[in-house]
């Protein structure tokens, strides 16, 4: 079986303590030859412009290709199109088009009267443009905004056809969970890689909290499991064991990319991608 390729997702710091944590990131990551890290927009847009320095300092010290998340939140067009341009000019080709969370204490997303409605005019414009590879989000469950599973289904294809080239899904626990939706993706005619986007449960309590807000079903047998390990480092390797498994069985049925939800904190990220034996580049000297 190949091993599958991989990319990571950071978040952008909002003081020093939390710069030297992505970097620390960034660095202890960038070893195992991601094909591209991605990093996030905080709700509301609260990070535009943090998420801006961050990726060009990444894409400029690092060398990886990266990723900027763009959402339609607080922005006009001409705003929002304008930092996309910036990205180009610097060199960073992609960009992952999300709607975005409304600000916080609003309860549901309501456009900028002069911006994007949705992430599909957003993906349209972009695609326009001929200067990105768009990546945007899938859901293996049924979104909270959304009817059903078929509606998220229906509105992924609408994506697709409007310029996206793959879709990263949101965490999920079980392989099974990610293969229906897979199917049902297929079946509906859409083509683009739907790449599996993987959370390895760092925290417990926030993992948990998470996933209720989002819709994320947790299996019983998790959940007690967590419940059980008594201390950090059961926890963690808990946490190691469950996500190697389900990467595993992903790659068993034929999933050939992994992304991965670092929350800026690499060692479960860099233990499962040993465990799925992804490992360093090493570069050889000539000693002769």
């Amino acid at each position: 079986m190949p091993t599958p390729s991989v990319s990571f997702e950071f978040f952008p710091p909002k003081n020093l303590e939390g710069s030297f944590r992505l970097w620390d990131c960034v660095n202890a990551l960038s070893a195992l030859s991601p094909e591209f890290v991605s990093v996030t927009y905080g709700a509301g847009g609260t990070t535009r412009q943090l998420t801006h320095e961050a990726v060009g300092t990444i894409h400029k010290t690092s060398g990886l290709n990266v990723a900027a998340h763009l959402t339609c939140v607080n922005a006009s067009r001409e705003e929002t199109l304008e930092i996309a341009k910036g990205y180009s000019e610097v060199g960073v080709n992609r960009i992952v088009a999300l709607r975005g969370d409304p600000p916080k204490g609003e309860g549901s997303f309501t456009a900028h009267p002069d911006g994007f409605a949705n992430s599909v005019e957003l993906i349209e414009a972009l695609a326009d443009t001929g200067k990105f590879l768009i990546h945007v989000g899938a859901y293996p469950e049924k979104h909270p905004d959304a009817a059903d599973t078929a509606a998220d289904v229906e509105y992924l294809k609408r994506k697709i056809d409007a310029g996206a080239t793959s879709a990263i899904t949101q965490f999920f626990f079980e392989a099974e969970t990610f293969f229906r939706f897979r199917d049902a993706c297929e079946k509906a005619g859409i083509d683009a890689p739907i790449v599996p986007g993987i959370l390895p449960i760092e925290n417990w309590n926030g993992a948990r909290k998470f996933a209720n807000m989002t819709g994320t079903s947790i299996p019983q047998v998790v959940s007690d499991a967590f419940d059980h390990a008594e201390t950090q480092a059961d926890k963690d390797l808990l946490a190691t064991a469950l996500a190697t498994e389900l990467c595993d069985d992903l790659m068993q049925g034929g999933v050939e990319h992994l992304h991965f939800y670092t929350l800026n904190k690499p060692d479960l990220t860099r233990d499962v991608c040993h465990a799925l034996g992804i490992k360093p580049k090493v570069e050889l000297r000539d000693v002769a």
